[in-house]
């Protein structure tokens, strides 16, 4: 793998690289005390906008598609308890939701979700072998019709992660949180996140998840939302 001379400066040359650590895929790699990974202008954006909020990575350089983050020196919740993930998830959750969506410059509506699922589908980035067991053997094309047909005819907004599950948030030891991957962050229903924590935290956990986050799902909400992540 090669990587921009901005990069390799912002790591520095004695960094040891390794991709494999926890949560890492292909496209992420450990170097030193900083994490690189492939990302779009749009994830450094967003980046930039939570950070204002929240506290995130720091970003060390952006070359060539390639983001170098500072490692906050905190694992996610991805092998965290599942009741304890579900609540920080929750109340982490509850507190990006409560951002004011005036403030958000980053659309993520019914209309604008519908047309990058269909853009993916177009552009032949949708896997159907990855897909939910309720929905392997459909086309994406399919599947894509589905959606739209479904689509939910109002949306209850909130300032959303847009990939909110256990591997995305990092948790300290005094209970603080990092919010991670946010290159899908938007403006959207509350259920794209909801969705999410739900499939990936079980029946259980996602009932503690709900508690801490102080409301009950509606269920059509979550099954389109969940439809919809298909197509990312």
């Amino acid at each position: 793998m090669e990587f921009p001379e901005e990069v390799l400066r912002a790591v520095g040359a004695g960094a040891v690289w390794s991709s494999d650590h926890e949560g890492l895929s292909g496209d992420v790699w450990k170097a030193g005390s900083s994490y690189v990974k492939r990302a779009g202008v749009d994830e450094r954006e967003r980046l930039l906008w939570l950070g204002e909020h929240f506290e995130m990575p720091s970003i060390k350089a952006f070359a060539d598609g390639w983001l170098v983050l500072a490692n906050v020196g905190a694992p996610s919740l991805a092998s965290a308890d599942p009741l304890v993930a579900a609540t920080v998830m929750g109340t982490t959750l509850r507190s990006l939701h409560a951002l004011p969506i005036d403030s958000c410059p980053f659309d993520a509506r019914v209309a604008v979700v519908l047309e990058k699922a269909r853009r993916n589908v177009e552009a032949g980035l949708v896997d159907p072998d990855d897909f939910d067991d309720d929905n392997l053997g459909a086309t994406p094309s399919e599947l894509l019709e589905r959606l739209v047909a479904t689509a939910p005819p109002d949306e209850d907004l909130v300032v959303a992660h847009g990939d909110f599950c256990p591997p995305n948030v990092l948790h300290r030891p005094d209970g603080s949180t990092v919010l991670i991957d946010v290159s899908r962050l938007g403006v959207s229903d509350r259920h794209r996140d909801l969705a999410l924590a739900h499939r990936e935290l079980g029946e259980e956990a996602a009932a503690a998840f709900d508690r801490a986050y102080g409301l009950t799902p509606r269920p059509e909400r979550l099954a389109w939302y969940r439809l919809l992540d298909e197509f990312f």
